[in-house]
C-alpha cells in the first residue's frame, strides 16, 4: 500500500467529555501534502445546543466561553465540516489525522454527523483513512526513541505521551493549547520532526490508516515490533498475526513465546488465553480498523531490543504463519466469545452503532433535508423517515430552525427534551452537579482569567436553567 499525499489533521474542543453527550464547540482542520505544507485551513465554532450542559472544566481547558454567544449553529458547523472535508476528498482520498482521535475526537464527529443527518463515516470510507499520533507515538517511543526525545513525566521513571509535553521537549512552539488550529498545528510540528529524520516511518503508518493497508502490512514476511505504552511504562512486542474475528478484530501472537509450547495446549486453554489476552499472555488484540501500533522488524535499528536474536523471531514467525490450524483455533476462539456488554440504549445519542445504517430511502430522504430550505418540507420529509433515531433527530432540527412553525406534537417532544436534559441527572450528566462543582471552583484561588471563564459559564448555565422554569 502506498502512503497518503492527502492529509486532513484535524482537533476538536468541547462541552465535556462525554462522547454520547458532548458537544463539538470548536472544531479546526488544516489539509496539508505529505511533505506537511499547509495547503488549506478550516476554524469554526458553533453555540451549544439549547440542551447542552457546558462544563466548568472542559471551559477552562478551551476557553471557548464566547461561543456561548455565537450565532452559529451546532448543525450549521457540522454542515461545513461536512462540506469541507468533502471538497478537500473529490480529487484524493485523504488521511485524517488526530492525536488520541480514535477514542474520542472521532467519534464525536461521527456522532455529530449522525445527529445532524450527516454520513457518520466520513472518515474511513471511499478510500479515506486515520491515523491517530497518540497511538503512533507508542510505537515511537518503544522503537524509534531516536526520532523525538520522549519527555519523562514528573522527573520519571515514566514517559509523558501528552502532545504538549513531547512538543515542548522536542522545541515545538505550543501557541494557544486547547485551540483546534493550534493543536493542529502542534500535530504538523510533531511529524515533521519525525519526517526529518525518519520518513519512512510516517509513510509506514499512512500505508496502514485504511483496513486494506493493515491486511496488507500484516501479511507482508516476518515479524513485527508492536509497541505499547501502558500507565507510562514502555512495552516491546515481536509479533504476528495469528487469527482474527470479522470485521474488524485482529489476534497478534507474541514471539517471545514459544510457538510449539502454545500448539500443544488443549483447545480450552488456548480458548482461555485467546478471549482474555493478557500484557503478560501470548495473544494480542488490536482493531483493524484503528491506528495499530507496529511497524516491521525491518524499521527496527536496534537488533537487541527483545533481547532474542531476529533469525529466531523470523523463524518463529514463520512457524506460525505456516500453522493454519492454528490460525482457525485462535480466529474460532475469537468467534465465540460472548460479549458481555448492554446494547440497550434509552437514547438516541447512544445508539449510533446499535441501530444499523439507514435505509436508501432514508438516505435520500435526509440528503432532500438538507437540500431544502422550507419548513413545510422538511417537516413532510421529517414525517416520511422511517428510522425512529433519524426522525426525531430531523424533528429536534425542525424544532431549532422554525419553532413557530414546528407542530405540536414536534414542539412537545422538543421541550420535554430540553426540560428533561437540564432539570433531570442521565448519562448526560447534572445541572445541579455541574452549578454545584461551579461553586467550589470559584470558591478556590484560581487566576483571574480562570475565574472570569468560570463566571461565564456560571452566568450562562443559570440563564438556561431560568428560561425552563
Amino acid at each position: 500500500m502506498t502512503a497518503s499525499s492527502n492529509l486532513i489533521f484535524y482537533d476538536t474542543e468541547t462541552t465535556g467529555l462525554l462522547k454520547d453527550f458532548a458537544q463539538i464547540l470548536q472544531c479546526g482542520s488544516i489539509q496539508t501534502d505529505r511533505n506537511l505544507d499547509i495547503l488549506n485551513e478550516q476554524n469554526l465554532g458553533c453555540a451549544p445546543l439549547p440542551w447542552a450542559i457546558p462544563h466548568p472544566m472542559a471551559m477552562v481547558t478551551n476557553k471557548k466561553t464566547n461561543l456561548f454567544h455565537s450565532n452559529v449553529s451546532h448543525y450549521e458547523l457540522m454542515r461545513d465540516l461536512n462540506r469541507q472535508w468533502r471538497q478537500w476528498t473529490i480529487d484524493e482520498p485523504a488521511t485524517f489525522i488526530t492525536f488520541n482521535g480514535m477514542a474520542y475526537d472521532e467519534e464525536l464527529v461521527r456522532r455529530q454527523f449522525y445527529w445532524n443527518l450527516f454520513e457518520s463515516y466520513l472518515t474511513n470510507t471511499n478510500g479515506n483513512g486515520r491515523l491517530d499520533i497518540l497511538l503512533m507515538m507508542n510505537n515511537v517511543a518503544a522503537f524509534s526513541p531516536d526520532v523525538l526525545n520522549i519527555p519523562l513525566f514528573n522527573g520519571g521513571p515514566g514517559i509523558s505521551l501528552k502532545q504538549a509535553d513531547i512538543a515542548e521537549a522536542n522545541g515545538i512552539e505550543i501557541g494557544d493549547a486547547h485551540d483546534a488550529i493550534a493543536d493542529c498545528k502542534l500535530m504538523i510540528g510533531l511529524l515533521k520532526q519525525i519526517n526529518a529524520k525518519k520518513p519512512e516511518l510516517i509513510d509506514f503508518f499512512l500505508s496502514i490508516s485504511t483496513k486494506p493497508g493493515v491486511q496488507a502490512a500484516v501479511q507482508q514476511p516476518g515479524f513485527l515490533g508492536l509497541g505499547e505504552v501502558f500507565r507510562r511504562e514502555i512495552f516491546k512486542y515481536p509479533v504476528v498475526p495469528c487469527g482474527n474475528k470479522a470485521p474488524n478484530d485482529l489476534m497478534f501472537f507474541d514471539l517471545s513465546f514459544e510457538p510449539e509450547e502454545i500448539f500443544e495446549m488443549d483447545t480450552q486453554e488456548i480458548y482461555s488465553l485467546v478471549q482474555k489476552p493478557s500484557k503478560s499472555g501470548p495473544f494480542k488484540k488490536y482493531g483493524i480498523n484503528k491506528t495499530i501500533p507496529i511497524c516491521p522488524s525491518s524499521m527496527i535499528d536496534n537488533k537487541d531490543i527483545f533481547d532474542m536474536d531476529f533469525a529466531i523471531l523470523e523463524k518463529r514467525a514463520e512457524q506460525v504463519r505456516g500453522n493454519t490450524d492454528f490460525q482457525a483455533l485462535v480466529s474460532q476462539a475469537m468467534a465465540d466469545k460472548i460479549d458481555n456488554w448492554d446494547n440497550e440504549y434509552d437514547h438516541i445519542e447512544q445508539m449510533i452503532y446499535a441501530g444499523g445504517f439507514p435505509s436508501k430511502q432514508d438516505k435520500e430522504l435526509m440528503a432532500d433535508f438538507h437540500r431544502i430550505d422550507s419548513a413545510e418540507e422538511r417537516i413532510k420529509i421529517c414525517r416520511n423517515i422511517a428510522d425512529d433515531r433519524h426522525r426525531l433527530f430531523a424533528e429536534r432540527l425542525i424544532c431549532q430552525f422554525y419553532p413557530q412553525e414546528a407542530p405540536e406534537d414536534m414542539s412537545n417532544r422538543y421541550q420535554s427534551l430540553i426540560a428533561q436534559r437540564l432539570n433531570e441527572e442521565g448519562p448526560w450528566g447534572s445541572m445541579s452537579k455541574v452549578m454545584t462543582e461551579l461553586d467550589k471552583l470559584l470558591e478556590k484561588d484560581n487566576s483571574s482569567e480562570t475565574q472570569t471563564i468560570l463566571e461565564e459559564t456560571k452566568e450562562f448555565l443559570t440563564q438556561r436553567s431560568i428560561l425552563i422554569e
